[in-house]
């Protein structure tokens, strides 16, 4: 599993290093807001993101990598996505395309892939956009969904103040292993606030939202305290 996780490290780092955009680094306080149901600890999440546009459209990626393993807080999870919408003249709707999924010590996240179409828009000062696709979710018992997508993204106050996030609604099977019982929605959404000390250099918060994801069948809000490098 080390060597499984040092792999998806690797190729993360890869891909990230074309277009590097921000490096995050979160203080999750999880465990002290909602305890052992929600987390066994508070921890420290690395966040690496990158968004590239180019003729043909957009790439956009992230990485995290939770410092929740064992008593020395070492590299215990790692999440990743990757999307790529495509440009098509006079259409304006996008080809959308995108894989999520990750490793944890001793288990693994299941992968997930996503085609759809995605709209940009701009509403105000808000840069947005929105897409609906299918998602194979690659459970033991394969769950065939819908995902409903909203991003947004803004920069305000004479370029002091940073807003963006996303929020998602998907479908996906109760039972992961036989597929039966039916299906559940989840929700998650992450807005964050960003103070730009410096062009490079910020600090604010990110809220997780969520209801009935990570097996968890109730609303949950966690903030975090993070500083942020743009390169």
């Amino acid at each position: 599993m080390v060597r499984k996780i040092t792999l998806f490290l690797a190729l993360f780092c890869l891909l990230g290093a074309v277009q590097a955009q921000n490096l995050q680094l979160h203080f999750d306080p999880r465990n002290s807001l909602y305890g052992n149901e929600v987390g066994s600890k508070n921890y420290l999440t690395a966040t690496f993101e990158m968004f590239k546009p180019d003729k043909w459209g957009s790439t956009f990626m992230f990485v995290d990598f939770d410092f929740n393993g064992g008593d020395k807080r070492w590299i215990g999870t790692v999440y990743g996505e990757i999307s790529r919408t495509f440009t098509i003249k006079n259409f304006p709707l996008m080809p959308h395309i995108e894989y999520n999924g990750g490793l944890g010590s001793g288990f693994y996240i299941p992968s997930a892939y996503l085609a759809g179409f995605q709209y940009p828009f701009q509403l105000g000062n808000f840069f947005m956009g929105t897409y609906v696709a299918y998602k194979l979710n690659a459970f033991e018992t394969s769950s065939h969904d819908l995902q409903w997508t909203v991003t947004w993204n803004s920069t305000l106050a004479n370029g002091k103040l940073s807003l963006g996030g996303f929020a998602d609604v998907w479908s996906a099977n109760k039972n992961r292993v036989t597929g039966e019982g039916g299906k559940r929605v989840i929700f998650l959404s992450e807005p964050q606030i960003w103070y730009n000390l410096t062009s490079n250099f910020s600090i604010g918060s990110e809220i997780e939202l969520s209801y009935n994801f990570a097996r968890l069948e109730k609303f949950a809000a966690i903030p975090t305290i993070a500083v942020k490098w743009d390169f």
